[in-house]
Formats: C-alpha cells, sequence, structure tokens
C-alpha cells in the first residue's frame, strides 16, 4: 500500500508533494480505525520505508533556449492545418508556458479578465485559478479539469505574474483571431470547452517533429509542455534575475527554485567555454 502511494493513477511516479499528501490521508485513516478498535497497534510502525526526496531536479535536457523555443511555439502554428487551427489557438496556451513561466493548469484557466494586455510594453496576469485535468471521477462537478485556486496556495491567493512585451502580442493576436470563451478563457477548443491534456500533448508532440532538428527530435530536449516552464525559470536565472523575484513569478520557494531549476540552459556550455577560454588567452 505504501508503495502504491508513490504512483499516479496511469503508473508513473508521482511527485514528493503527492506522495506525502496521500500518506498523511493514510496515516490519519490507520489511526482512526484505532480508535474504533479495529488494529490493536499501528501497522506502518513495522514497515521500513523512506519518502521519496522532497524536491527532485529538473534535467537539465529537457531545457530550451530561447532560440529552440521560439522555433517550436512557431511550429506549434502548423500542426493541424490553417482552417481547422489545432495548433495554432494553442501557440498563446504554449507561449505562457516559456514566456510567463505558467503551468499549463494556470495556462489553461487564464482568462481575459485577469489581464493586461498594452498594445506596447510589458502586461500583467493575475493568476488565481488551475484547471488541472484530474477526470470525472474525481471532481465533484463530474467533469474532466477540476476548478481549484494556485498550487499549494489559499484557494483566494493571487499571484501577480508580469508578462513579457513578446507574449502580451502572442497573446492579443490570439483574442483578435480567435476571441475568447463564454468565460474569458483565453484557450479553449474548436467546440469552446477546455483543453484537454491529451490534446495539447498530441499538438506538441507533433510540433516537435517540425521544430527541432532531426537529431534533437528523440532527445529529452523540450519533451514534454511541462519543460517549457522548466526552461522559463531556468532562463530568466540564468539572465540574473534575483531568485527571489524568479521565486514569486513563478510560484515557488526560493528553496524549490534553487534545487529545481538551476540549471543551465541547452547550449549555454558553449558560451561558458568560450568566455573560459578568453580568459586563457589573455594569459598566453
Amino acid at each position: 500500500m505504501l508503495d502504491g502511494l508513490k504512483l499516479m493513477l496511469d503508473g508513473e511516479a508521482a511527485g514528493s508533494s503527492t506522495v506525502r499528501r496521500k500518506r498523511k490521508i493514510l496515516v490519519n485513516a490507520i489511526n482512526y480505525a484505532m480508535e474504533l478498535r479495529e488494529f490493536d497497534e499501528n501497522p506502518l510502525d513495522a514497515v521500513s520505508w523512506t519518502l521519496p526526496p522532497k524536491v527532485v531536479e529538473v534535467d537539465p535536457r529537457v531545457v530550451a533556449n530561447p532560440r529552440q523555443a521560439a522555433n517550436l511555439l512557431g511550429a506549434v502554428s502548423y500542426v493541424g492545418g490553417y482552417r481547422r487551427a489545432r495548433g495554432r489557438r494553442l501557440v498563446g496556451m504554449f507561449a505562457g508556458m516559456y514566456y510567463g513561466g505558467l503551468r499549463p493548469a494556470e495556462a489553461t484557466a487564464v482568462t481575459v479578465q485577469d489581464c493586461h494586455l498594452p498594445a506596447e510594453g510589458w502586461g500583467m496576469a493575475n493568476l488565481h485559478r488551475t484547471r488541472p485535468v484530474v477526470g470525472k471521477r474525481w471532481t465533484k462537478s463530474g467533469e474532466v479539469h477540476d476548478d481549484r485556486g494556485l498550487k499549494n496556495r489559499d484557494p483566494e491567493e493571487v499571484r501577480p505574474t508580469p508578462l513579457p512585451p513578446q507574449l502580451v502580442a502572442i497573446w492579443r493576436d490570439s483574442i483578435d483571431t480567435f476571441g475568447t470563451a463564454d468565460d474569458g478563457r483565453l484557450f479553449f477548443n474548436e467546440r469552446g470547452g477546455l483543453v484537454g491534456g491529451s490534446t495539447y500533448s498530441r499538438v506538441w508532440s507533433e510540433a516537435r517533429e517540425f521544430g527541432l532538428p532531426a537529431d534533437l527530435v528523440d532527445t529529452p530536449l523540450a519533451d514534454r509542455p511541462y519543460d517549457l516552464r522548466h526552461s522559463a525559470l531556468s532562463t530568466w536565472l540564468n539572465a540574473g534575475v534575483d531568485p527571489t523575484e524568479v521565486a514569486a513569478r513563478a510560484g515557488n520557494t526560493v528553496e524549490v527554485l534553487l534545487a529545481r531549476y538551476a540549471k543551465c540552459l541547452h547550449g549555454r556550455h558553449v558560451v561558458a567555454n568560450k568566455r573560459i577560454d578568453d580568459l586563457f588567452l589573455e594569459y598566453v
């Protein structure tokens, strides 16, 4: 049972925070069973079991550099043909993950009412809602997507997130081209509904075939949409942005940020090597 806590419903490894939360629920259930005298002693005490590491480092191989990310976002627009626009209507959603550091569930839920999108310069998104895919069996509404506040935050908490000019332009273009959903969501499927995880994952998989060189397609580079967020936070850190500011924009603690995202961009070692070479040449 304890080992089962480490797995998600699809059999993939669950995150450390998820495992810890589920273990607390199990412990509380067993404590209640002991109060009812169903157990004479706590069976967990007799089992040697360790929790997974609290913070799992991001594989640096998944982190895309700005040029690669821009090529991939452009490639998304070619998925599914021009008229059906299966990819075009999701360019802004993926761009939000890369340029704004949004989680997929945050990008799915963002609305025009929560955004300031000026004609020029930086904008702002006041994030306060997520729409994660959890399955009909696990939501009170019976819908595939749950309706929650921000991850690991109070349900009423708002996270102001600056939007760079590149992202503002992409979101404005998306609104001009496709409009918004009935509730103001910027990104939606052809029927106006919420974009499913399997839908945007398929689009991303096809975009990688278009947007990456052949020798990188079969590598872990930007393999999943979430890797765009990993790339965003790594890029900000590489740009010298204060970790406290990066953590605030991303909705993380500084501890988690530095443990998970302080990775080099793909190809960044070439820049570092050049700087080292230049230093040695000064003493030749």
